[in-house]
Order: C-alpha cells, then sequence, then structure tokens
C-alpha cells in the first residue's frame, strides 16, 4: 500500500487487492472498476471470483456502495457486504461485455439490494 490517507487512496492500491466478506472469508479480487464519466463516481467495481489459479474466474459487476473500505494501520481490508450465496448465485459476464449501461447496471444494484445512485439525487 503505497499512500493511504484518511479518507483517499490511490486507485493502484484497490485493484487487484484481496476482497472478503464480514466473515474475513475471501471473495475474490478487484480485478478493476468503472468509472461514471457523467457523475464523476465509481459505478461499480469488477470482482473476480471463483477458479483455480487465476484460471475459470467469474467477474461480477458490484456496486462500489456494497463495499467498505476498512484501515488498520498499515493493513487495508476491503469487505464487500454481501452474503457469499447472493454471490455464487449472482450472474457473471465477460470482459468483452463491459462496461454495462445504466439499464443492466441498475439491475445489478436491485440484485445485490441497492438502489442506483444516479436515482437516489446523492
Amino acid at each position: 500500500m503505497s499512500a493511504v490517507r484518511e479518507h483517499f487512496m490511490l486507485s493502484s492500491d484497490v485493484k487487484g487487492h484481496k476482497v472478503v466478506n464480514k466473515n474475513a472469508e475471501d471473495l475474490g479480487k478487484i480485478d478493476d472498476y468503472m468509472l461514471d464519466l457523467e457523475n464523476g463516481r465509481i459505478a461499480y467495481a469488477v470482482l473476480s471470483f471463483g477458479g483455480f489459479l487465476g484460471m475459470g474466474d467469474k467477474l461480477f459487476a458490484i456496486p462500489w456502495s456494497a463495499f467498505t473500505v476498512q484501515l488498520f494501520e498499515t493493513d487495508l481490508r476491503i469487505v464487500l457486504n454481501v452474503d457469499k450465496e447472493i454471490l455464487k448465485k449472482a450472474q457473471g459476464f465477460d470482459k468483452s461485455q463491459l462496461p454495462l449501461g445504466y439499464t443492466d447496471l441498475s439491475s445489478v444494484y436491485h440484485y445485490y439490494g441497492y438502489k442506483p445512485y444516479w436515482q437516489t439525487g446523492d
């Protein structure tokens, strides 16, 4: 981890970082994330989950608001606040399908129990 402040961090510290759930179970890693250029926000993270040694991984679009980033002195933990069974049943996608549009992304947000930020006025 190269540059973490109380409220800010480098994007390179997020990409490739391990993701766990609240029980500290490994859920994969942040493969990438998509920026919403119109709204100036992170629209969603691309989570790589499953497979063995990086082969056969499924990719999932996960609302950025579903993650909590926790700092413990020199350790960074990215926690996905979604039940592991929900993630296992989620529809994955191929990198060639990126980026998702607002319509597809809206259904992703609702699947994980989050309201799309572009519909909240936040």
